[in-house]
């Protein structure tokens, strides 16, 4: 009899770095490199929407959880904007995080075409706290982030094509 694995171990995703000042650039580098354990490779571009930053995106691979941990290793420069993108594996939901500096962290669960998710018990709480639902549904799904994060989605000339778009679906 062979033993069934429940879940996944390894996730893949997306690192979107919107906005880093390029004093940063190499610091965001060694961070990302640290979880991953590898080089990101990743390209600066100059950033349209805002002037003197750049922009980077890096696809990742390693244990699930590693969004999280990519993250955290981002932390330490609240001036930073980006996303991180996990992927949904066997067993496991994906994952979205959103940070920008005005509203801190923001993170969805993700289906596996993307979307975000609101769980049943999510629903069940918001509608039991009363008040203005749409609203909560609104925060729930990360539109301030997205709205925030929207003009820095699109590249430039020469930059990478950034499919991570809120008006897909």
């Amino acid at each position: 009899m062979h033993a069934s694995r429940q879940f996944a171990d390894t996730a893949a995703g997306v690192v979107y770095v919107h906005a880093a000042a390029p004093a940063l650039c190499p610091h965001v580098e060694w961070a990302l490199a640290g979880v991953l354990d590898s080089p990101p490779n990743l390209k600066w571009t100059a950033q349209p929407a805002a002037h003197g930053v750049l922009r980077a995106t890096a696809d990742w691979r390693g244990p699930v959880g590693t969004a999280s941990r990519l993250v955290r290793a981002l932390a330490p420069w609240p001036m930073l904007r980006y996303e991180v993108t996990e992927d949904p594996t066997e067993g496991v939901d994906g994952v979205r995080f959103s940070y920008v500096p005005d509203l801190g962290l923001w993170q969805g669960t993700t289906s596996a075409c993307g979307d975000v998710v609101l769980g049943e018990m999510r629903l069940r709480a918001l509608l039991a706290q009363g008040g203005d639902v749409a609203t909560a549904i609104r925060d729930g799904l990360g539109e301030q982030w997205d709205d925030a994060l929207e003009p820095y989605r699109s590249g430039g000339e020469g930059a990478e094509v950034t499919w991570l778009r809120r008006d897909v679906g």
